[in-house]
């Protein structure tokens, strides 16, 4: 039987403008332990950033967390699935592409993400990445 994206992505994605300050963004991320935001411009997808993206494209090149924004630290080439797609196809792209996470989109409208931990979970939750994954976070 096949599964589809939709059953086990991340629905209503949190977004932020390009203009959002990577500080902002950290803040978001820690606020909510979020590990990827999705960038959008109005309703339009523009990129993905995660917290990896802030510390190598910002923060490292000695950026100012309050001047630079976002646009400057996300992936802008991105790939996509659909919630109506298979699951195997996700998985394909995600190894095709050496992504963690692809963000979910119907009609250009972000409207979830699937990561790798969503997907170990799902397909082996015995195994060492899907127990990480379900695991709480240490606050």
């Amino acid at each position: 039987m096949a599964q589809y994206v939709r059953d086990i992505m991340t629905g209503d994605p949190v977004t932020v403008e390009p203009q959002t300050s990577v500080a902002a963004v950290a803040r978001i991320m820690r606020d909510q332990d979020l590990g990827a935001v999705l960038v959008t411009d109005g309703d339009h997808l523009r990129g993905l950033v995660t917290d990896r993206d802030l510390v190598v494209r910002s923060i490292a090149d000695g950026a100012d967390p309050d001047e630079t924004t976002v646009a400057a630290a996300c992936s802008d080439d991105l790939v996509t699935v659909r919630p109506d797609e298979e699951l195997d196809h996700a998985v394909e792209l995600m190894r095709e592409h050496a992504v963690r996470r692809i963000p979910v989109v119907e009609d250009d409208h972000p409207v979830g993400i699937v990561a790798l931990g969503d997907l170990a979970m799902e397909r082996d939750p015995e195994s060492a990445l899907g127990d990480i994954s379900a695991a709480k976070p240490n606050t």
